[in-house]
């Protein structure tokens, strides 16, 4: 009788649709499990916050020294192409000064009863093509062959300055359309910053920009370093231009941070260098990558106050040494212009200015 039983049918409401709806609910959590990950933020903590925030920071300061770089080519670029136009204006006043010359001899030839083919210049709508016409020299007498020499000289004197005028236009057109991709890349950058940034607390905020507030360094920033007053540093420094540099930067103290900024009230790093050597009156270039050539190279072992000290791999940052293993520098949106311990990045080389 076993032998003929039939096997246990399942009922709809058993087992069978609880293991499907265990499999169902098990793959709609899973998939709500994947769509939150994608789409969830993952959650930093502060110290992870901070190495983020400190990599854009970074990052956002590479194109600020490019941007910097590429304003000051394209300043110059703006200056060159004005100084060709103006010369190429004056070269045309003074053409057609030559031309209205040759037309004086020309009516005067004319009243005479002819025109001589060396003064048909003036009257030709192509005038450079004209002066290429070797039988209208021949026949010209000095005195006009000398006048059409100098037309002919003026004219290609014009030309070339066109030609260059064009080159700077294009050089120019250049730097500038370098000038808003290094703009893009710094606004992303520090908006990606302030976005990290706005999921922290103030609190945490705070402890993180080190009591950035008053332009002081705090204790924990500068790691139990004495701070070095502007009259010791002064009195360390090397020379009195150097000694001068370290004055400017320690009275502006507490100034913001603002990307592209040579003062006199904000600063980015490399503006802050050039703003206080400028005042000492020593004419510094304006980027980091200049900056860095702009003295005689000196090791670590060899600071004194008023060196200039650069971090990263690419020569990105840069403050001025005041001593005892400090520096004065403009660090990034987050901080004013303040003291902080070189040892805050990577060292990447210093310079004394002479």
């Amino acid at each position: 009788m076993a032998a003929h039983r039939k096997p246990r049918q399942r009922s709809i409401g058993g087992n069978t649709v609880r293991t499907a709806a265990t499999i169902a609910l098990a793959g709609a959590a899973t998939a709500t499990g994947l769509e939150g990950t994608g789409h969830a933020e993952p959650q930093l903590s502060p110290a992870q916050v901070k190495a983020e925030v400190d990599k854009l920071y970074e990052q956002a300061e590479v194109a600020t020294e490019k941007y910097n770089g590429a304003k000051e080519e394209a300043a110059e670029a703006q200056t060159r192409l004005n100084s060709l136009r103006d010369e190429a204006a004056r070269r045309t006043d003074r053409l057609n000064t030559a031309r209205e010359a040759l037309g004086s001899a020309a009516a005067a030839q004319y009243r005479g009863g002819g025109i001589d083919p060396s003064v048909q210049l003036l009257l030709s709508s192509d005038p450079g093509r004209y002066l290429d016409d070797a039988a209208f020299a021949e026949r010209a007498d000095d005195r006009q062959a000398a006048a059409v020499s100098r037309v002919r000289g003026q004219l290609h004197e014009i030309e070339r300055l066109r030609g260059a005028a064009r080159v700077e236009l294009a050089s120019l057109k250049s730097r500038q359309a370098e000038l808003r991709r290094q703009k893009q890349t710094i606004t992303d950058r520090l908006g990606e910053a302030r976005r990290l940034l706005s999921r922290l607390t103030a609190g945490q905020r705070a402890q993180l920009a080190g009591d950035g507030s008053t332009g002081r360094a705090s204790r924990s920033a500068l790691r139990g370093l004495a701070p070095m007053s502007a009259a010791a540093a002064a009195a360390q420094a090397p020379n009195t231009r150097a000694a001068a540099a370290l004055s400017y930067a320690y009275g502006k103290l507490g100034s913001p941070y603002v990307w592209g900024a040579t003062g006199p009230n904000a600063f980015d790093c490399s503006g802050l260098v050039q703003a206080a050597y400028r005042s000492a009156g020593v004419s510094l270039p304006r980027t980091t990558y200049a900056q860095i050539g702009a003295g005689h190279r000196v090791s670590r072992s060899e600071l004194l106050p008023g060196d200039l000290v650069f971090f990263y791999s690419g020569v990105s940052h840069v403050g001025i040494y005041v001593g005892n293993g400090q520096m004065i520098h403009a660090p990034n949106p987050s901080a004013p212009v303040r003291l902080a311990p070189i040892d805050q990045m990577p060292f990447a080389g210093a310079t004394r200015v002479v």
